[in-house]
C-alpha cells in the first residue's frame, strides 16, 4: 500500500489501539516523578542524580523524532508502529528489572527511542487510515489519554512506589504493551511512501541536535541553572537555523517543509506553541502551589487536582460537536480566551476559597485545555494534501513537544522572577510567587488570539463540517 491508499473503515478502532499506546508513552514519561526518592534508595544513588532517568527518556525522545516518518514510509506503518510498541514493552521490562543505576539509565534512553516512534507513526497511521470527514472524531478519541497521563501519573507512581514496588510502574506496560502488539497486527493496516528516498544522514544530525539541545536546555532551567540553560538554547538556535536551510535544499530532506505554506498548519504549529506552552505549565504549577504555597500534603493536593482531570475528560464528548458547531476559528479563539482567564483565576485561589469554588475552577480549566488541544491536534492537518501528512505528522509532533517543555520551563522562569523581585530565596515560595507565575502564564496563553484570529472562518470546513451544518440550519426544516 502507499500513501494515497483509500482510508479503512475502521477508523474509531484504530484510533482506541493509537490511544492506548498515547497513554502508556504519555504516563510513562510523567509516572516515575515522585517515586524518585525510592529508586534512589534502591541504586544507592541521590534523587537528583536519579533525575537523569526522565532527562535520558526526554532527550531520546527528542532526538529520534525527526525520523520517525521516514522510517513510516520506508518500511510501513503498522510494522514500524508494532515495533516501537514491542521495543517500548521490552524495554520497560529492563527498567523495571534493572539491577544498577546504569542498566536503569540505558534501559530508559533505549526507551525514549521506541517512544520516539511509536506516538509519531500512531498518529500517521490515524491519518492515513480516516476520512477527513472522521478526522475530528478520530483525533479526539486520539488525544484524550495523552492529556490525562500528565495529570494522574505522578499521584499514580506514588500510589505504587509507596504501596508495591516502583519496579511495577514499569511492569504495567507489559500487559498493555502485548495488547497493543497483537492488535495493531490484526487491524491497522499497512501504509509505505509513494517511493523509496534515502536517509538524510545529515538533516538527522542538523535536527536532533537542535532538539537535544533544546530540550535539555528546558531541563536546565528546570534546575536553575541559568548559564547552561541558555548556552544550550542559543545552540539548540543555531542547529535549528543549518536543519532549515539544509532541508530547503536537499533533494530528498528528512521532512519536507511544503506544509508550513499552509496557513492553518502554520497557525496550528507556531500559534499552538504559545496554547501549549501555557496549558502544559498549568498542570506542574497546580500541585506545587498546593504542597508548596498552601502546604497541603501529596495527597490533598492530589485530590484537588482531580477536578483538572475531571475537566479533561468531561470535555471529550462536547468537542465534536462544538467543532461542528463553531468550527476551528471562533472555537479556538473563544477558547484560548476563556482558558487564559481562568488560568489567571488560578493564581488567585487561596487556602481560605472554598472547596468546591477551587475544583469548579480547576474543572473548567481541564476542559478548555481538553478543548483547546484537540482542536490543535487535529488543525495542523485539515487543508495539507495527501502528499505532505508525513512531513506535516512529523513537524506537528515537534512543536507539540517543544511547547509543552517551553510551558513547563516557563512556569520555573516566572517562579523564579517572583522570588528574584521579592529577594527571596529558592525555599521561600508563597502564594504570592505561584499568583505571579499564573498571571505569566495565561499572558503567554492569550499571545496565541492573533493567530487564531488569522483563521478563515472556514479553515477546516471539510474536516469540522461547520459550513454544512449552518447551511443546513439557515435552510430550515422541509
Amino acid at each position: 500500500m502507499d500513501s494515497t491508499q483509500p482510508p479503512t473503515s475502521r477508523p474509531t478502532l484504530i484510533a482506541l489501539i493509537v490511544a492506548a499506546a498515547f497513554f502508556m508513552e504519555t504516563l510513562d514519561g510523567t509516572v516515575i516523578a515522585t517515586a524518585l526518592p525510592d529508586m534512589a534508595k534502591s541504586f544507592s544513588v541521590g534523587a537528583i542524580q536519579l533525575s537523569i532517568g526522565i532527562t535520558a527518556y526526554m532527550l531520546t525522545l527528542a532526538i529520534f523524532l525527526p525520523a520517525s516518518g521516514w522510517l513510516a514510509d520506508r518500511f510501513g506503518t503498522r510494522t514500524v508502529f508494532a515495533g516501537a510498541i514491542a521495543a517500548f514493552t521490552v524495554t520497560s521490562i529492563a527498567c523495571g528489572l534493572a539491577p544498577d543505576f546504569r542498566t536503569f539509565v540505558a534501559a530508559r534512553i533505549a526507551q525514549g527511542a521506541a517512544g520516539a516512534l511509536m506516538s509519531p507513526v500512531g498518529r500517521l497511521v490515524v491519518l492515513r487510515a480516516t476520512e477527513k470527514r472522521d478526522l475530528l472524531r478520530a483525533a479526539a478519541i486520539t488525544i484524550w489519554p495523552g492529556l490525562l497521563a500528565p495529570v494522574i501519573g505522578p499521584p499514580l507512581g506514588g500510589f505504587i512506589a509507596t504501596y508495591a514496588s516502583w519496579r511495577g510502574i514499569f511492569l504495567l506496560n507489559v500487559p498493555l504493551g502485548i495488547a497493543g502488539v497483537l492488535l495493531v497486527l490484526r487491524y491497522v493496516p499497512e501504509f509505505h511512501g509513494e517511493k523509496r528516498r534515502p536517509f538524510d544522514i545529515v538533516g538527522f544530525a542538523f535536527c536532533g541536535l537542535a532538539l537535544g539541545t533544546l530540550m535539555y536546555g528546558f531541563d536546565r532551567i528546570g534546575v536553575r541553572a541559568w548559564w547552561p540553560a541558555a548556552t544550550l538554547i542559543a545552540m539548540a538556535v543555531i542547529f535549528s537555523v543549518l536543519a532549515v536551510r539544509h532541508l530547503e535544499r536537499h533533494v530528498h530532506p528528512l521532512v519536507e517543509l511544503s506544509a508550513m505554506r499552509v496557513h492553518s498548519f502554520w497557525v496550528g504549529m507556531w500559534t499552538g506553541i504559545l496554547f501549549r506552552m501555557a496549558v502544559g505549565a498549568t498542570p506542574v504549577l497546580l500541585p506545587l502551589m498546593f504542597q508548596r504555597g498552601f502546604g497541603l500534603t501529596a495527597f490533598a493536593a492530589g485530590v484537588l487536582t482531580l477536578g483538572y482531570a475531571i475537566g479533561n475528560i468531561g470535555m471529550k464528548p462536547l468537542t465534536t460537536p462544538i467543532l461542528k458547531r463553531f468550527g476551528f476559528r471562533r472555537t479556538l479563539v473563544v477558547d484560548t480566551l476563556l482558558s487564559s482567564v481562568c488560568i489567571l483565576l488560578c493564581g488567585f485561589i487561596a487556602p481560605s476559597t472554598p472547596v468546591w469554588l477551587t475544583t469548579g475552577l480547576l474543572i473548567l480549566t481541564g476542559g478548555f485545555r481538553s478543548l483547546g488541544l484537540t482542536g490543535l491536534f487535529t488543525l495542523p492537518f485539515v487543508d495539507v494534501s495527501p502528499a505532505q501528512r508525513t512531513a506535516a505528522n512529523t513537524l506537528s509532533n515537534i512543536t507539540w513537544q517543544v511547547g509543552i517543555g517551553l510551558g513547563v520551563a516557563f512556569g520555573s522562569i516566572a517562579l523564579q522572577t517572583s522570588l528574584l523581585l521579592r529577594g527571596a530565596g529558592e525555599d521561600a515560595l508563597t502564594a504570592v510567587d505561584f499568583r505571579f507565575a499564573f498571571v505569566a502564564v495565561a499572558v503567554v496563553g492569550a499571545l496565541a488570539l492573533p493567530g487564531f484570529l488569522s483563521l478563515s472562518p472556514h479553515a477546516g470546513a471539510e474536516v469540522s463540517g461547520h459550513r454544512a451544518q449552518r447551511a443546513a440550519e439557515a435552510k430550515g426544516p422541509g
